[in-house]
């Protein structure tokens, strides 16, 4: 383990928020309505009673970003600090994230932000990587050791006969990377008020992905009295062929076939 100074770890912590701020902001900005259009209940929003546009935005950006931030976080975030601080290296192996490896023993580690969305699929995928990454490493000779590392969370798991790998999370996940107790503390106490001062720039974006959003959905989908035309969502939604795309640039009205991919595995990241 890589023992590190306070303003060390506090200079790491600020360019990992960094990153996470700009992968988050980049997302929203080129983030399409008509992607994650193809993924949502219109029925639903019609049996709650939504009359608005702007109500359908806000509920699909809201629940875009509260899915995307768990995974960009980890990525970006936990991710690079359990390597650095852990001494271990970045693995070249497919869901493993860092490699921590000494005379006897090879530890693998795949780092996720947390339990939430760690559903049975991605558990049996991410069994399947550790042990075709340990039949790869017969021939070395070490206890081979696979972990699966939560940012958070009390989850605590042994092996078992369906799960070749451990699970540590929270205190105890930090605690086995840098032997401090404390570490999981320190993560938050050094954010400082970096986070705060990333806020501003993302309000700015969330607001034009508002706009942007609100405009092409009532361009396709408004009603020249300006209620929600219903069954042209639900065409657009779940119809059998493929549905035009209206877009509105500076010059000119251009309808498109949108070829957006329906990929419902997007919707299932990992932690």
């Amino acid at each position: 383990m890589n023992i590190m100074k306070q303003p060390e770890l506090e200079e790491l912590i600020r360019k990992s928020l960094e990153e996470f701020h700009l992968k988050r902001i980049n997302g929203l900005s080129t983030l399409k309505l008509r992607t994650v259009l193809r993924k949502k209940n219109p029925y639903l929003f019609r049996a709650v009673g939504v009359q608005k546009a702007s109500e359908i935005v806000s509920e699909i950006l809201r629940a875009h970003v509260t899915s995307s931030d768990e995974t960009i976080f980890g990525n970006a975030f936990f991710e690079p600090i359990a390597q650095i601080c852990s001494g271990g290296r970045v693995s070249d192996s497919e869901g493993v994230d860092v490699i921590i490896e000494t005379d006897t023993v090879y530890k693998a580690i795949a780092v996720k932000s947390g339990p939430n969305i760690f559903n049975s699929s991605a558990a049996k995928r991410q069994d399947q990587e550790f042990r075709s990454l340990a039949s790869r490493l017969l021939k070395i000779h070490k206890q081979f050791d696979p972990l699966l590392g939560l940012g958070y969370s009390r989850r605590f798991g042994e092996p078992t006969k369906d799960r070749s790998y451990r699970i540590r999370s929270g205190q105890a996940f930090w605690e086995e990377l840098t032997g401090d107790p404390d570490f999981y503390l320190k993560l938050i106490d050094l954010m400082r008020d970096y986070p705060v001062q990333h806020r501003i720039e993302f309000e700015k974006e969330w607001g034009k992905a508002i706009n942007r959003f609100e405009y092409d959905f009532l361009i396709n989908f408004g009603n020249e009295d300006g209620s929600i035309n219903w069954d042209k969502l639900l065409i657009f939604n779940s119809g059998k062929e493929k549905p035009r795309w209206v877009k509105v640039t500076a010059t000119a009205v251009i309808e498109e076939q949108d070829d957006s991919s329906e990929d419902l595995d997007d919707e299932q990241e990992e932690v």
